[in-house]
């Protein structure tokens, strides 16, 4: 070993140029590993550098044994360590430290790390596990523990990671560039699960602040904003029947009932004067949450979005990190557990996912390189005044297949049933929410946006190849055609779209005093117009009691009793309307107040009857929808739905038969006003005794109790095209459902 005898400045001695030094120094260097790292002296022999600033003394020595090689020499540069071998050896630095000694292996020894089939792939917008790929890695190469780090920043000049191990100095760990991809790499050998840690980025024009991981896959608690190591997932899965059936179990004529929440508010830990103490963990929301969705008979919980987001107050809509389950529950372990343990209960978890826009914060993707890398660079397509934020450039196979990457991250690793798409129309339209003058045609001078059009359509391919069984649903509020057609007829295809028509008629109707709901009587039923163009789930979503609209129950006119009779006899409306259901959670007992993310659900309103009524109306109707198939199994072909009498305005009563393939009928009739109707007659399809399953006026759920006795025989007295007819006892405000016997 020789050190400091031949100080040749150039590539082929031991200092490298003045100009890579300097490069180096200023931490400007455009490619490291051809400066750092072990290098060949052309004589058998290898040259040793290494650039550690605030290092007080390095030794080499081997990696097998342990034995030292010989010491690194400091010649005139501080903190660039160099040093001739005469054989070259897989080795490790010993580093003296003013605070103590570290050995690690060289991160400048390590050869290019990821393979060029996934650079390829990730250029081309088609690699789809890049949340294995990109990102922080805990891995080992060449046998040494560590973690990859690679990182997509094509247009900056020098990246760099940066974190407590470190000490946040972008000149310790500059990355590789591997062209043509522009993607970033390095290992740092011995780093563990745990660390937090940045990208320090040169832009063309000079440092840019510290940019978290896109592709991090766990976080710090916020508001700090790094991002976290993370260990692969390891959980004990136990939901292999579950998977195996799903299929089946979300095929488009079983009864799918959806519970919305958000999972910082449902319930928390209160102190003594009631005030939110903290919020609960996965582990403890399972404890809580899942016995009390199998009570209340739903069939699957839809998460808004638990994505980390540095923003609590947008609930999860502003994402910054599309792999990273948010820190405030705990871990991606944590979460995975969670997600097992609704499948054990037979319970199905669908994620919000928005692939539409993200938060402008400094630390995230705006900007990302110095450049309009994620989203558009024109503001007139790429900034969404009505949100503040960023549109993606799905345009961009990176971003493309990034988007593609994070919705089958979530499906795949985490066995998530289902994407509800959060803001599709504002992805299909370029004008959205736009005045003339301020957005940019497409190709043709149209207004739809074809790259996100390509995007949806692409996208529901892949997760129908790659997540067999899974749900796309798609939050869309226009008319665009064929949301839920398939992809070779023209659609998009999505699953289901949410019927967002239905849901503001039915509520705009229902908030009307009775007395002038004749007025607006077709209101209700014009859902049925169109309600077989497109798969539909029936949404009353967390939009609707927020930001001044009122609680489900607050919506609901005159005194208390009609305010809760209205609100049995819409939900019971609701649940016998063709279309999968979505209620957000507090609606199902009541809450008089609107929602607020930073308070937990008002559950002591249920030591009152009328609150306790509601939920356990929600409950039966919830039995009743997967028990009896009428309510389900053709909810999207008009064979399943037949009018009896949709045109008595007078007395605000709808009636109406729901058949099941089979050919057996449910009769449903709703009274929209506070007036009893006693011998309302209503034609049937068979004679005999019809049973009344349900009375949303019964004492059972707080009504005042007026019906039908349990059931009612027919007359041989024709009505509304049937050969026989019932004699009904209307309750006021309710609705009954009745079945032959």
């Amino acid at each position: 070993m020789s050190a400091g005898k031949d100080l040749g400045e150039g590539r082929g001695g031991l200092l490298p140029t003045r100009q890579d030094i300097e490069a180096l120094i200023n931490a400007e260097h455009r490619d490291p590993f051809s400066v750092l790292g072990p290098h060949a002296d052309g004589q058998g022999g290898q040259y040793i550098r290494a650039f550690l600033p605030q290092a007080l003394s390095v030794s080499v020595i081997a990696r097998d044994t342990g034995d030292v090689l010989g010491p690194l020499s400091c010649p005139d540069v501080p903190g660039l360590f160099v040093g001739h071998f005469t054989e070259p050896r897989a080795y490790a630095l010993r580093i003296q430290w003013a605070g103590g000694e570290q050995t690690s292996e060289d991160p400048y020894s390590f050869g290019p790390l990821l393979g060029e089939m996934d650079l390829y792939l990730f250029a081309e917008g088609n690699h789809r596990d890049l949340s294995h790929c990109l990102g922080a890695q805990v891995m080992s190469v060449d046998g040494v523990p560590g973690v990859r780090f690679a990182v997509w920043a094509p247009n900056a000049r020098r990246v760099s990671v940066v974190g407590d191990f470190n000490i946040w100095d972008g000149r310790r760990h500059p990355m590789r560039l591997r062209h043509p991809s522009g993607v970033w790499e390095i290992f740092i050998p011995r780093l563990q699960a745990g660390e937090a840690y940045k990208y320090e980025i040169l832009g063309e024009h000079g440092i840019l602040p510290l940019k978290a991981d896109p592709m991090a896959l766990a976080t710090q608690l916020p508001p700090l904003t790094a991002s976290k190591v993370a260990s692969p997932l390891a959980v004990d899965w136990q939901d292999q029947q579950w998977m195996q059936e799903r299929g089946h179990v979300q095929r488009p004529d079983a009864p799918l009932s959806i519970y919305e929440l958000h999972v910082g508010s449902w319930q928390c830990e209160v102190d003594e004067v009631g005030e939110v103490a903290r919020q609960y963990t996965w582990q403890e929301l399972a404890q809580r949450l899942i016995p009390y969705v199998k009570e209340m008979g739903f069939t699957h919980i839809e998460l808004m979005p638990i994505m980390e987001h540095p923003f609590g107050g947008s609930w999860g809509y502003q994402p910054l990190s599309q792999f990273a389950p948010s820190a405030r529950y705990g871990s991606p372990d944590d979460f995975a557990a969670f997600v097992n343990a609704c499948h054990v209960a037979h319970i199905g978890v669908i994620l919000d996912w928005v692939p539409a826009h993200f938060p402008n914060d400094e630390h995230g993707l705006a900007q990302f390189d110095g450049t309009a890398l994620y989203e558009y660079a024109n503001p007139l397509e790429g900034f969404h005044k009505d949100w503040n934020t960023l549109i993606y450039n799905l345009g961009r196979t990176e971003v493309h297949g990034f988007m593609l990457a994070s919705a089958l991250h979530w499906l795949k690793d985490f066995h998530i049933d289902g994407l509800r798409v959060d803001a599709v129309a504002s992805m299909l339209y370029r004008d959205y929410s736009r005045q003339p003058g301020e957005w940019i045609p497409n190709r043709h001078g149209g207004r739809e946006n074809l790259e996100a059009i390509d995007f949806l359509r692409h996208l529901n391919d892949v997760v129908a190849l790659q997540a067999p069984g899974a749900l796309m649903i798609a939050e869309e509020s226009t008319a665009w055609p064929g949301v839920s057609q398939r992809t070779d007829e023209g659609g998009l295809g999505f699953a289901y779209k949410w019927n967002m028509g239905w849901m503001h008629d039915s509520l705009h109707y229902i908030q009307q005093d009775p007395v002038y709901r004749a007025h607006h009587h077709n209101e209700l039923s014009f859902g049925l117009v169109y309600a077989w163009t497109e798969r539909f789930v029936l949404p009353i979503s967390h939009d609707e009691v927020v930001h001044g609209k009122h609680s489900l129950i607050d919506k609901m006119p005159g005194d208390r009793w009609q305010k809760f009779a209205n609100l049995r006899a819409y939900l019971s409306f609701m649940w016998t309307h063709p279309g999968k259901k979505l209620l957000f959670m507090g609606c199902e007992f009541g809450q008089w107040r609107e929602w607020n993310h930073d308070q937990q659900l008002d559950w002591y309103l249920l030591q009152y009857p009328e609150h306790k009524g509601v939920q356990k109306l929600v409950g039966d109707l919830n039995r009743l929808y997967r028990d009896y198939p009428a309510l389900h199994d053709q909810d999207d072909v008009p064979q399943g739905f037949q009018w009896l009498i949709g045109d008595d305005a007078t007395n605000s009563v709808f009636a109406w038969l729901r058949w099941s393939k089979d050919g057996q009928p449910l009769l449903v009739v709703a009274n929209f006003t506070p007036v009893p109707r006693e011998g309302y007659r209503i034609g049937v399809p068979s004679a005999g005794t019809w049973q009344e399953v349900l009375n949303s006026d019964a004492d059972t759920y707080a009504g005042s109790n007026y019906g039908n006795g349990g059931g009612v025989d027919t007359d041989p007295l024709p009505s509304h095209g049937q050969t026989h007819s019932l004699a009904l006892n209307l309750p006021p405000l309710g609705v009954l459902i009745l079945k032959p016997n």
